[in-house]
C-alpha cells in the first residue's frame, strides 16, 4: 500500500488556495496538511510539518514563487514542488532545470487535468506546460556523413569485412601488396579513420555497403 503524501498550499487568494485543498481531496494519497499565503508562512509550515508535496503559488505578496521554491529546495531535496501560476511562465525554463521543479501547471487548466498531473508527479515524473517544452533543445544526432568510394575500393573493402588477407586481396584485385597498403590508405582518409577495425565499421554502415548486398542478392 502506498504511504499518504502530505501536501501544503501556497497561494496569496484565500478562494484559490480553498479551491486548490478542495482539488486535492479528491485526489488519493494526498493529505493537505497545511496553507499558507506568503513566502514566510510557507518556509515556517514547511519546516514544521516536513511535506511531500508543495503546491506554491508563482506570483506571492513578500518574494516570488520561484525564490521560495529555491530555499525549499535547498532544505529538503525530496519534496516535490509544483509551481501553480496564472500567468505565462515560459520563462521559467532555466529555474526548472536548475532547481528540480517537479511541475508547472497552469490555474487555467481542468480540474481532471490538475488530477492527472498531480498523479504523474507523484510517480516520480517531471509535467512541463507546451510553452516550456519548445524551448528545450534536444541533442541532434548528427549522423556520420555518407563515404563515397570507388568500385575498386569498395571491392577491397568487402574483402576485408570478409577476412581475407592482403595475400588474397591482391591475387583477387591483380595488384600488389603494396598496392593494397595505398589503397587501404586513401580509403582511411575518405572515411576519417585510422584503423582497420575502425574502417570495418563505418563501411558496414554505409550506403555503399548496403547497396552492394542488395545487388549480390539478386
Amino acid at each position: 500500500m502506498k504511504r499518504i503524501m502530505k501536501a501544503i498550499i501556497v497561494d496569496d487568494h484565500p478562494l484559490m488556495a480553498q479551491a486548490t485543498m478542495h482539488l486535492l481531496s479528491q485526489i488519493d494519497r494526498i493529505e493537505t496538511v497545511g496553507v499558507a499565503h506568503n513566502a514566510k508562512q510557507a518556509l515556517e509550515l514547511a519546516e514544521s510539518v516536513r511535506p511531500d508535496l508543495v503546491f506554491l503559488d508563482y506570483q506571492l505578496p513578500d518574494q516570488s514563487g520561484t525564490q521560495v521554491a529555491e530555499q525549499l529546495r535547498e532544505r529538503d531535496r525530496n519534496v516535490r514542488i509544483v509551481i501553480f501560476t496564472g500567468v505565462d511562465a515560459s520563462d521559467l525554463l532555466p529555474f526548472l532545470l536548475t532547481h528540480q521543479i517537479n511541475g508547472i501547471v497552469s490555474k487555467d487548466v481542468s480540474e481532471s487535468t490538475v488530477k492527472h498531473i498531480v498523479a504523474c508527479i507523484l510517480d516520480g515524473h517531471i509535467v512541463l506546460p507546451h510553452s516550456i517544452f519548445n524551448q528545450i533543445q534536444l541533442p541532434s544526432y548528427q549522423t556520420e556523413p555518407e563515404i563515397s568510394l570507388t568500385d575498386e575500393e569498395c571491392q577491397l573493402m568487402a574483402m576485408i569485412v570478409k577476412g581475407e588477407t592482403y595475400e588474397r586481396i591482391a591475387e583477387q584485385m591483380f595488384i600488389s601488396k603494396r598496392s593494397v597498403d595505398n589503397y587501404l590508405r586513401r580509403i582511411y582518409e575518405k572515411m576519417g579513420v585510422q584503423t582497420r577495425i575502425q574502417a570495418i565499421e563505418r563501411f558496414l554502415k554505409s550506403k555503399q555497403y548496403a547497396d552492394m548486398n542488395r545487388e549480390e542478392s539478386h
